[in-house]
């Protein structure tokens, strides 16, 4: 079993870092391995709603998205980690995941996912809720923690002063692993997918 781990921030051994290496750590600690990616400090192209992915599973600007859809379905879980800007994630990381689940949403369907995010003082809930809508429009299973899933500081050092929020970390390390754990042993016994109904496209003018 492998988890991904996306670090969405602009720095790349930050306050995000530290808390996705909390839970990693935990994961590893169960048996689960981890790879780690970084969206990196460059900017990182929005879709452009130009359809080319439909059918072929890559985006038409070929970056580190078209590094991951090629592995995509080595992983199990995906655990993403953003700092908080104005409320929100980081604008790179949004932009990252535009696109990587708009081409590759159907491969996301079963997996284990989670968010977290850190952040000098407020606005942690509404980007960790931002996040969220990533997994919950993509049937995938999102795990929680103790609390929700941040840390606080504006540093790495302040982050491991942070002992609620590390152990939220552990806590959310331990919940992710134990669905996985269980995620194997029912394909294992043979219980297969969930089986779903023709997706029904509306809008709201008719």
């Amino acid at each position: 079993m492998k988890v991904l781990c996306l670090n969405g921030s602009p720095r790349e051994h930050s306050c995000t870092y530290t808390a996705l290496r909390e839970v990693a750590d935990t994961l590893e600690k169960n048996g689960i391995e981890t790879e780690f990616a970084w969206v990196g400090n460059k900017p990182v192209a929005g879709c452009i709603a130009c359809g080319k992915c439909a059918g072929k599973g890559r985006c038409i600007f070929d970056d580190k998205v078209n590094e991951i859809l090629e592995h995509l379905d080595e992983y199990d879980g995906i655990l993403v980690g953003s700092p908080v800007y104005y409320a929100g994630p980081s604008g790179q990381v949004q932009a990252f995941l535009d696109r990587l689940f708009y081409c590759g949403g159907a491969r996301m369907k079963g997996k284990v996912g989670a968010a977290v995010v850190s952040c000098r003082r407020g606005g942690a809930s509404a980007a960790f809720d931002r996040l969220n809508k990533y997994f919950t429009i993509c049937s995938m299973n999102v795990i929680g923690s103790q609390y929700w899933n941040q840390v606080h500081g504006s540093c790495p050092e302040d982050v491991k002063k942070d002992e609620e929020g590390l152990q939220t970390m552990r806590t959310l390390g331990e919940n992710m692993a134990w669905a996985l754990k269980n995620r194997k042993a029912g394909i294992e016994a043979g219980i297969g997918a969930p089986e779903y109904e023709a997706k029904i496209h509306t809008s709201f003018i008719r």
